[in-house]
């Protein structure tokens, strides 16, 4: 796979729920300046957020292809348009998508050139080879002509076409919110959109999403030939299953459920912890929780513990994997006993582990650039249940909470210290809804103690004890930033898009159920 291909004290951060004064000492022992942090009053805030979607926007202006409309994966941090990464995905398209229509939204383009904009993607997008049988797309096209990648550009490496279930999902999501955006182009995203059909995804006899599947035979050993719809000839589908419910592939089962694709028993069949017993022992650590019955289906509503909270964890811990989704679907709200408790702790989690526990003096763990080159996964390593962990610094210091079950037990190893940790701007984006005036004060500092900020916005992440940042703009993470900036300054307008009619009719009652294991 190409590099880049994908995906103070804490109680000072917490207690920013209101206001705070101008010349507020920050952690680097410097003063924040208050036009920077957004602080003041709300007006102070937006002027600061408008001013990061402006110059957001313009790394997706430089990553577009003016004839295709489709956006580059990624491009170097002076958005010299001849350093486009020659390679797109439908995850990609999809944060173009819905990125144009929060410009229009936030009056940095008009409406005019944001139709204009959404119809000459829309046109590529229709046009692009795809498998017939699911309406699914693959994985890898060329951003200047649409062609789908058999090669990695620059190293001619061979890419077996592919057709991921997540990444299906983000671009079903941006067609979504483009026909309700954008009456005049709904037949257009919808014509598109009506023939995607996410129960090719959905093994029945786990009640579990494939990551994905190829329509010829791929280089895995582990793909199993099959084809859950009976329609059209076998597929080669991935090894695994999405089995954990916290992390961003469930995008995918929203829509499949919606549409009526898979059923909604799938979402109780997800896994919120693997169970407390040893046969799962080794996943980070031991979960606390208790069985339950949701749907007919039993559930096993594990949670993790981190300092004084129980969380339910994602895989790896970083935040898109928990607070992707929730941009386009209010979960918090629709969930308030389960993804109510559980988002707004991943936001403390990750401030409590920059600010306190690793000492860092900045927060938000996410896989992106690698300051040192190519891309990583970057995360709180105990709120994921990834054995090997998601780290947040450049060493790996890995945290192992043990398992205290004498019948199968593992000691604990705590580090001794953190080292180089790296940060990335979306995940602050990300906590906007729960930790706002911390989001504003963390990106502030970023800019201006650790020179994080370019032509298009902030860069992708940064090293901060090193200084080093990686100068490059990613479309996922910076799409990531313009839908959160959407809901911020336009009253959850993205949420509202995507989830108007079955997505609303269908969901909400089904995260209404559920109480997690969480708190704090």
């Amino acid at each position: 796979m190409a590099a880049l291909a994908v995906a103070a004290t804490t109680a000072g951060a917490l207690a920013l729920t209101g206001p705070a004064a101008a010349g507020t000492p920050t952690a680097g022992g410097g003063v924040a300046d208050a036009t920077a942090t957004g602080r003041g009053g709300g007006h102070g805030q937006d002027r600061v957020l408008r001013g990061y979607a402006a110059d957001t926007w313009a790394s997706f202006v430089a990553m577009t292809d003016p004839v295709t409309g489709l956006p580059a994966d990624n491009i170097e941090g002076d958005l010299d348009p001849a350093t486009r990464s020659g390679y797109t995905s439908p995850t990609n398209i999809g944060a173009y998508l819905w990125s144009t229509v929060v410009a229009r939204d936030l009056g940095l383009i008009t409406r005019h050139e944001a139709r204009e904009r959404l119809t000459t993607t829309l046109t590529s997008v229709a046009a692009l080879e795809r498998h017939e049988d699911s309406g699914m797309f693959y994985n890898w096209y060329d951003e200047a002509t649409g062609e789908k990648l058999r090669a990695w550009p620059g190293t001619g490496d061979v890419v077996y076409p592919f057709l991921s279930s997540v990444d299906n999902a983000w671009l079903a999501t941006a067609l979504v919110l483009v026909s309700n955006a954008e009456p005049r182009l709904r037949a257009r995203a919808e014509a598109v959109r009506s023939t995607m059909d996410f129960g090719f995804y959905y093994d029945p006899t786990v009640r579990q999403l494939r990551g994905g599947f190829w329509d010829e035979p791929p280089a895995d050993p582990a793909a199993v030939l099959d084809n859950y719809r009976d329609r059209g000839p076998d597929v080669w589908y991935t090894g695994h299953h999405y089995g954990t419910l916290n992390t961003e592939p469930r995008m995918a089962s929203y829509l499949g459920i919606a549409w009526g694709q898979i059923p909604p028993e799938h979402y109780f069949a997800m896994y919120r912890t693997f169970p407390d017993a040893c046969d799962w022992s080794w996943p980070e650590q031991r979960p606390v929780g208790e069985w339950t019955e949701h749907l007919g289906v039993q559930v096993f509503e594990g949670a993790y513990r981190y300092r004084d909270m129980q969380i339910v964890p994602t895989w790896g811990g970083s935040m898109f994997e928990a607070l992707m989704v929730d941009l386009f679907v209010p979960e918090a709200q629709w969930g308030p006993t389960s993804w109510g408790v559980n988002h707004p702790l991943t936001v403390r989690a990750h401030i409590e582990h920059g600010m306190d526990e690793a000492g860092y003096g900045y927060w938000g763990f996410s896989p992106a650039s690698d300051p040192a080159g190519g891309y990583r996964e970057y995360g709180v390593d105990p709120i994921g249940m990834e054995p090997n962990g998601y780290t947040s610094d450049q060493e790996r210091t890995t945290v192992d909470p043990g398992w205290d079950d004498p019948a199968c037990a593992r000691p604990a190893s705590e580090p001794a210290a953190y080292g180089d940790g790296v940060v990335t701007p979306h995940a602050s984006f990300l906590a906007l809804p729960y930790a706002k005036d911390a989001a504003l004060d963390n990106l502030a500092r970023m800019r201006t103690e650790l020179g994080a900020y370019g032509p298009g916005g902030f860069y992708d992440s940064v090293a901060v004890r090193s200084g080093t940042v990686a100068e490059r703009y990613l479309s996922l993470d910076q799409g990531m930033i313009m839908a959160a900036l959407g809901n911020e300054l336009r009253h959850d307008a993205v949420q509202r898009y995507v989830t108007r009619g079955a997505v609303e009719r269908e969901i909400r009652p089904l995260l209404g159920i559920e109480t997690f294991s969480a708190g704090g």
